[in-house]
């Protein structure tokens, strides 16, 4: 397994809308196991293809303090189920050491593949939905950033841009 790099906001390609997983393949699978090393060793507990350069609806998920529940998502579909909003304050490892408060429905339903390619539906809610939603987000070539104001995200531009800079 390898640790991926990372793209970090304001880099255009995450604003790319990924395309479906037509075939799970073994390809498919090794990529799943990379971003799995990649999101661990961030550390983080979700991580969208998109993020990684790789422009196809999959994402990976594990919200356990020990690893040790993975969850995978192809060509995920999500359903609100109650349309009430939580807050909560969310972080991106595409946009690192920035945290803001997001509201989202904290009751959904999902349908996907496995890492199989196998089908399947499930209800979700609390931490797991939002970071759901969150990684989805990315495959439609969203950020968390995009929920807050205007001026709030150009200071963490900004920032990152600055940063950035630094490291080049």
């Amino acid at each position: 397994m390898a640790v991926l790099d990372i793209l970090e906001f304001p880099d255009p390609r995450l604003r790319t809308r990924a395309a479906p997983v037509e075939t799970v393949t073994d390809a498919t699978r090794a990529l799943i196991d990379d971003m799995f090393a990649t999101m661990y060793a961030a550390p983080g507990i979700g991580l969208a293809a998109t993020q990684v350069n790789v422009h196809q609806r999959l994402l990976v998920i594990d919200i356990s303090e020990d690893h040790s529940e993975p969850l995978v998502f192809i060509n995920p579909e999500i359903t609100v189920l109650d349309p009430a909003l939580g807050e909560y304050d969310e972080g991106c490892l595409s946009v690192p050491g920035f945290y803001e408060t997001v509201e989202r429905p904290q009751q959904i339903s999902v349908t996907a593949l496995d890492r199989n390619g196998e089908p399947f539906d499930r209800e979700l809610q609390g931490l797991l939905a939002i970071c759901l939603q969150h990684e989805v987000d990315h495959l439609d070539g969203k950020l968390f950033v995009d929920y807050i104001s205007p001026l709030k995200r150009q200071r963490i531009r900004r920032k990152l841009e600055k940063e950035q800079r630094r490291q080049a």
